[in-house]
C-alpha cells in the first residue's frame, strides 16, 4: 500500500480550475518531485494535501486513511509536515527555540524537547546556530531552519515548497544533500521545485502538472524527454 494516495483531487476557485482530477501515489522512502510551469497548480496541490484548503472533490489517503477535511494541525499529527515558499520563522526566537516549539507536538518534557531540537539542528547543519535569532540568519539558513521545524513534528512525509529557491550554487548543492539525508533518515519527501538540475539529481520520480492537470509521471530522465512536458515549458514551436 502506498504511503500517500491521491485520487481525483480537484479544486475550483469559482470558474478557475486550479487542480483537476489529480491522481498519483507516493511510496515510503521516495523523493518525489512535483514540477510544472508557473501557475500549474503545484502549490495549490500542496495546500490541498496538507489540509490548508478543502478540495472541491477527491481523496487523499495517508497510510490508507482519508485525511480530506482534517485541519492542518490534525494532518501534521498524522504525519505530514510542510515548509513554505516564503520562509516564516519566529524571527525574535533563537533557532533552538524555533525547533523546540515544533517538537512539543509530541514531547511534553522541555529537556527532552530541546534535546530533540538539538539533534534536528545537527541534521540540517545548524547546531552552531542554536542561539542565533532567526532574524539574523541568511536566506539559506532560514530555509534550513524551516525544514528543521518541520522535522520537529516527526513527519512520515515532508512537503518542501521550493526549498532551493534563491540559493547560491554552494547552498543549492548543500540543500540537495540535505534532502537526500532526510530521506535516508526515514522521512519520505515530496517537493515543488523549479531547479531542474536539483530535480534530476535527487528525485526518484517526477509528477508534472500543467494548468492543474497531471501530464506526466515517471523517472526524471524520462519525464524531461516527454513531448507534453517540453511543450508545457517551451511551447509548441520548440517541442
Amino acid at each position: 500500500m502506498p504511503l500517500l494516495q491521491v485520487e481525483d483531487l480537484t479544486k475550483h476557485f469559482g470558474g478557475l480550475r486550479a487542480v483537476t482530477a489529480l491522481s498519483f501515489s507516493l511510496e515510503k522512502g521516495e523523493i518525489l518531485g512535483l514540477i510544472g510551469p508557473n501557475g500549474a497548480g503545484k502549490t495549490t496541490a500542496f495546500n490541498l494535501m496538507a489540509g490548508f484548503i478543502a478540495p472541491t472533490s477527491g481523496v487523499v489517503r495517508l497510510d490508507g486513511e482519508d485525511i480530506v477535511g482534517l485541519k492542518p494541525h490534525a494532518v501534521v499529527r498524522r504525519g505530514i509536515a510542510r515548509t513554505f515558499q516564503i520562509v516564516k520563522p519566529f524571527r525574535k526566537l533563537s533557532c533552538l527555540e524555533n525547533v523546540t516549539l515544533a517538537t512539543f507536538l509530541h514531547e511534553t518534557n522541555r529537556a527532552k524537547a530541546e534535546a530533540e531540537a538539538l539533534r534536528i539542528l545537527a541534521v540540517v547543519d545548524m547546531a552552531d546556530r542554536r542561539d542565533r535569532h532567526a532574524a539574523d540568519l541568511t536566506l539559506g539558513e532560514q530555509k534550513r531552519l524551516e525544514i528543521a521545524r518541520a522535522l520537529g513534528t516527526r513527519p512520515k512525509i515532508l512537503f518542501l515548497d521550493e526549498p532551493m529557491g534563491g540559493l547560491n550554487p554552494t547552498e543549492l548543492e548543500n540543500a540537495c544533500l540535505l534532502v537526500q539525508r532526510i530521506r535516508d533518515g526515514g522521512v519520505t519527501v515530496i517537493l515543488v521545485e523549479h531547479h531542474m538540475k536539483a530535480i534530476m539529481k535527487i528525485c526518484d520520480r517526477v509528477v508534472v502538472l500543467n494548468h492543474g492537470v497531471r501530464i506526466a509521471d515517471g523517472a526524471p530522465q524520462d519525464v524531461v524527454r516527454n513531448r507534453d512536458v517540453v511543450t508545457a515549458y517551451l511551447g509548441e514551436a520548440r517541442a
